[in-house]
């Protein structure tokens, strides 16, 4: 179903997804879209302190709302305050949870427009009194997101813009450029769930084999949790053509290298879709999740998966199989596919915009 009364020429819209990096990442899309139709609305995000310095980087988001939830009930209050000084016409719910559908319920829009009943959770359909069409979980979650301008009767994008364009490594980390040099492969060391993280012994054998060609960097990435296990890694491969940036990089930073990358390659995680949204080809590792579903956008064809019959689970931690997902992806299929991933690089667009065929 599409809707037919949300003409309005300026609509005021507020956007609410406060969830993982990957579904931020894949919802900015929305906000050049929405803009390209309707170039005097005004636009507001709600997000979480977290994810607040990517959000706050597109310079099409007119306004961001922050939800402090680590302060529990003064932040549903502050939140309640922030709500009634505006005056929203339109609310998408992108997150389909109870909490986004109640914070839906507070923004007073008169279209609160949110999942299907049968694709929401928790309650979720309850407080928004519009819905957009059931899908199967077999779609791509970013299209399933664009289901959602399509019901505001906005026709299917050429291209998709998440908001990056303007974002240069060396203006917002000059330091990190000057330990990398063109090109480089930006390796992701593991993900928020731990059923997700390759191991150990693969990572190592992976970085040996592109720096023993001498015609690559390596750099390191990840968050504060995968310290440790890179910092072994680092000490153990002693290269100078190894860069270990994880845990030392800012938000914007991490995009800034992602961009700069030739490639990256590491598990169904947020820097994946990170690389997606600024055009750089990603080797994704997938155990526990539906690569149909949630594969880097644009890098789909580059998915290594080994196949086993319990995936995808969804589970954060592997029922007593020691990750078997994981632990049979091979480092020479990912050589494969990196292989693949390089020769892209010659033909990219400079503008690193993918077409919507990719699909």
């Amino acid at each position: 179903m599409v809707a037919t009364s949300t003409k309005k020429p300026s609509p005021s819209i507020l956007i609410i997804l406060m969830g993982s990096l990957g579904d931020v990442v894949r919802g900015l899309c929305l906000v050049s879209h929405i803009k390209n139709h309707l170039p005097e609305s005004s636009v507001t995000w709600l997000v979480e302190p977290k994810w607040a310095e990517l959000v706050g980087f597109h310079p099409q988001i007119d306004k961001m709302i922050v939800f402090n939830r680590s302060s529990s009930v003064p932040a549903v209050w502050n939140l309640y305050k922030d709500l009634a000084q505006e005056r929203f016409d339109i609310t998408l719910d992108l997150q389909r949870h109870f909490k986004s559908g109640f914070f839906s319920l507070l923004s007073r829009a008169k279209k609160r427009i949110g999942f299907n009943r049968r694709n929401a959770k928790e309650f979720n359909w309850f407080f928004n009194n519009e819905q957009i069409d059931y899908v199967s979980d077999e779609l791509p979650k970013l299209r399933h997101y664009l289901k959602f301008t399509e019901y505001l009767g906005l026709s299917e994008p050429a291209s998709l813009e998440f908001g990056f364009s303007s974002l240069d490594l060396k203006a917002v980390a000059p330091s990190i450029v000057a330990e990398i040099s063109d090109p480089f492969i930006a390796v992701v060391m593991g993900s928020s769930w731990e059923s997700k993280d390759w191991f150990p012994e693969q990572y190592c054998r992976l970085v040996k084999d592109i720096l023993s060609s001498g015609k690559r960097q390596v750099v390191l990435l990840g968050d504060r949790s995968k310290v440790t296990p890179a910092a072994t890694l680092f000490e153990e491969i002693g290269s100078s053509g190894l860069i270990n940036l994880v845990g030392k990089t800012s938000l914007l930073e991490l995009v800034a290298v992602l961009k700069s990358a030739a490639v990256g390659v590491g598990p169904d995680s947020g820097p994946g879709h990170l690389a997606a949204a600024v055009g750089t080809p990603y080797v994704s590792l997938f155990g526990p999740t539906s690569p149909r579903r949630v594969a880097p956008y644009g890098s789909e064809h580059l998915v290594v998966q080994s196949g086993v019959s319990c995936a995808p689970c969804y589970k954060k931690r592997c029922p007593g199989l020691d990750r078997l997902c994981m632990r049979l992806v091979s480092v020479e299929a990912v050589e494969e596919k990196l292989s693949q991933a390089l020769a892209m690089c010659g033909t990219r667009e400079t503008e690193k915009k993918w077409n919507l065929v990719t699909f």
